[in-house]
C-alpha cells in the first residue's frame, strides 16, 4: 500500500488530540515508514509575514501571504511549503515531487520567491510535520484511526480550514454526522 499523495482524514474518537479532525496530505510512504502534512490546522499566532521578518526576508510590494499551519508535531520549528507543481526551478534542490500533483520544499529560496510575488500559484506554509514509523500508519488504519482518499487539489489548497475536515468526508459520499466514534467488526 503506497499512500502517497493522498489523503487521511482523522475519524472521530481520534485518541491524539493533536491530530482531532485533521486532514493530512501524505507526502511519502514506503515500507520506511510514512511522512505527511496537516492541512486544516492554521497557526493563528503565526503570520508569512511575520514568519520572513523573522527570517530576514523583505517583504516587497508584490510580495504574498499564504496561509501558515501547524503541519504535525514533529521538528516544529522547521516549515514546509507545500505547493503546486508549476514552480520551475532546480527541484534537485530541496523539492520533493509528490503524487497528485502537488510538491514539498523546505528551502528558502521558495520563501524569497513568494516574498517577491513569484513562486508556484498555490502554496501554503507547514511548520512540523506528520511521521509515522514502520508499519505504524497500517496499523493506525486498520484500527479505524483514519480514512484514506483521494487529494483534491481545491481541498488541498482551499481557504476555510475549518471546513476542510467535513468536505473531505462528504467527497467520499460520508456525513460527517454519521460517524461513530466507536469502532466494531462484523
Amino acid at each position: 500500500m503506497d499512500l502517497a499523495g493522498q489523503i487521511l482524514i482523522a475519524m472521530p474518537g481520534m485518541a491524539d488530540p493533536r491530530f482531532d479532525r485533521s486532514v493530512v496530505l501524505i507526502c511519502a510512504h514506503s515500507a520506511e515508514g510514512a511522512m505527511g502534512l496537516i492541512v486544516n490546522k492554521p497557526l493563528e499566532e503565526l503570520s508569512f509575514s511575520g514568519l520572513l521578518e523573522h527570517l530576514n526576508i523583505p517583504l516587497g510590494p508584490e510580495g504574498r501571504d499564504i496561509r501558515v499551519l501547524f503541519g504535525g508535531p514533529v521538528e516544529r520549528g522547521r516549515g514546509f511549503v507545500l505547493h503546486s507543481a508549476d514552480w520551475k526551478r532546480n527541484r534537485a534542490e530541496g523539492t520533493m515531487v509528490v503524487p497528485g500533483g502537488f510538491e514539498m520544499t523546505a528551502t528558502q529560496d521558495i520563501l524569497e520567491a513568494l516574498a517577491k510575488g513569484g513562486g508556484p500559484d498555490k502554496a501554503l506554509l507547514a511548520l512540523g510535520y506528520s511521521g509515522w514509523g514502520p508499519g505504524q500508519l497500517e496499523a493506525e488504519i486498520a484500527r479505524n484511526d483514519w480514512l484514506t482518499s483521494e487529494a483534491p487539489e481545491g481541498l488541498v489548497f482551499g481557504g476555510d480550514e475549518a471546513t476542510k475536515w467535513a468536505a473531505a468526508l462528504k467527497g467520499m459520499g460520508i456525513d460527517p454526522l454519521t460517524l461513530s466514534a466507536a469502532a466494531g467488526r462484523a
